[in-house]
């Protein structure tokens, strides 16, 4: 089931905020591959986050070079062809999701745009990134739940993907966070909020335990 959610309806403020709610599921997942694989550095990728959400809290104030940020980031960034773990592509997720929302900071927002205006190319391709990076583990998961052998034509079917309840729960927040976001102010109770709406469970988008 793909997530396509009407991001032209929210401010350029309220979709960073969305972004980096989605972020903060998608984090622990780097830090779990970052620590197994001994590659990157966690650390950087949740200090540009911090960085973003106190942008948030006071965008008049806190001045970013986005560019420099990317480069740092670009270091972190894992290749799958040199990794035989699944790890590698939830961690590479979250690093080209947190690059999107990089880029997303740097669009200029009209005063009075039309919806149609709107440029959202960046929220939903982090939108999609954190669904996809569900969408991958659970067809690891069902594939391991099937006893007997199969042959390489068998697929898990997207109705039994769509069931799934890391799958559900992937849809149900990103709903959850987009409704709230749509008539927030863009201030830091609302920061506040979505980030403890994205945590509540205290786990990752793929059910890690966020330590």
């Amino acid at each position: 089931m793909a997530i396509n959610l009407p991001f032209a309806k929210l401010s350029h403020w309220h979709q960073i905020a969305f972004s980096a709610a989605l972020l903060e599921r998608m984090l622990p997942n780097y830090q779990m591959f970052s620590e197994a694989a001994d590659f990157g550095n966690a650390k950087v990728l949740r200090n540009q986050l911090d960085i973003i959400w106190q942008w948030l809290d006071n965008s008049s104030t806190v001045k970013i070079n986005s560019d420099a940020q990317l480069l740092k980031l670009e270091a972190e960034t894992p290749n799958p062809e040199e990794f035989d773990s699944f790890g590698v592509f939830p961690a590479l997720d979250a690093c080209m999701a947190l690059s999107a929302l990089w880029q997303l900071m740097q669009v200029k927002p009209m005063k009075k745009p039309k919806i149609s205006e709107v440029e959202i190319d960046d929220v939903q391709s982090i939108s999609r990134l954190s669904h996809n990076s569900v969408s991958y583990y659970v067809e690891l998961l069902l594939l391991e739940e099937v006893e007997e052998p199969v042959d390489e034509e068998f697929t898990i079917t997207v109705e039994q993907m769509d069931a799934h309840p890391l799958m559900q729960w992937e849809i149900d927040t990103q709903n959850e966070v987009f409704d709230f976001l749509k008539f927030a102010a863009a201030d830091k109770r609302t920061c506040k909020l979505a980030k403890q709406m994205s945590l509540s469970e205290g786990l990752s988008n793929l059910g890690i335990e966020i330590v």
